[in-house]
């Protein structure tokens, strides 16, 4: 096991969470495989300032909640996360499960994470949501429709929101480019953290304002 590799581990268990590995049982022409976003990405994001303890982050495709668990324990904000796949959405609610119980109430606090079992382009957007991550969980089918209920949540109430695209897919930002209400904000590289030094090794951030 390489020392990447051994991070990740000690993470999950340091949150008392089971997020590791890739799964490719279920996947299709829409919905892609189950890959955790890593921890050092999400670290460097954290890092970044830019999602605060008074934000409420929604993950769209959020396997085994790994992201919000994460930003919760590093950052204390709110967290939603949207799961197609019953399986993972059972192992995210046990993962909040165990990391409230070991991990919050014993500093006497509630973990503030909630899941949610069902399609992402069915989704209510909440009008607290304002900070939106990504890590392709589906085609760009399926998210032209969810940016179109982002932008009508926006609508309904007005607010500052983020959108952050981990490894983003051309067609999520030709989508993006298509919708006048979204504007580039800037650029998270995160090539040093891989070998190979893949282009694609960053979060893309945009805005809704």
């Amino acid at each position: 096991m390489d020392e990447k590799d051994f991070g990740e581990y000690l993470t999950d268990a340091r949150l008392h969470i089971k997020t590791i590995g890739r799964i490719e049982d279920y996947a299709n022409d829409h919905i892609y495989p189950y890959e955790p976003t890593s921890y050092s990405v999400l670290e460097r994001l954290a890092d970044s300032g830019l999602i605060r303890g008074e934000d409420h982050l929604l993950d769209y495709g959020c396997g085994k909640g790994r992201t919000l668990i994460y930003f919760h324990d590093r950052i204390g904000c709110r967290g939603t996360g949207v799961e197609l796949m019953r399986d993972f959405y059972e192992l995210a609610v046990a993962n909040k499960t165990a990391y409230e119980k070991d991990i919050c109430k014993p500093k006497g606090g509630t973990c503030g994470i909630d899941f949610s079992l069902g399609e992402a382009q069915k989704y209510d957007v909440p009008a607290s949501v304002n900070r939106v991550f990504f890590f392709n969980p589906f085609s760009a089918v399926i998210f032209d429709i969810v940016m179109q209920n982002l932008v009508q949540s926006f609508y309904e109430t007005k607010r500052h929101i983020m959108l952050f695209l981990y490894y983003p897919q051309d067609a999520y930002i030709a989508a993006l480019a298509r919708t006048e209400e979204v504007q580039f904000f800037d650029e998270i590289d995160c090539t040093d953290l891989f070998t190979g030094r893949d282009a694609r090794n960053r979060i893309m951030i945009f805005e809704i304002n």
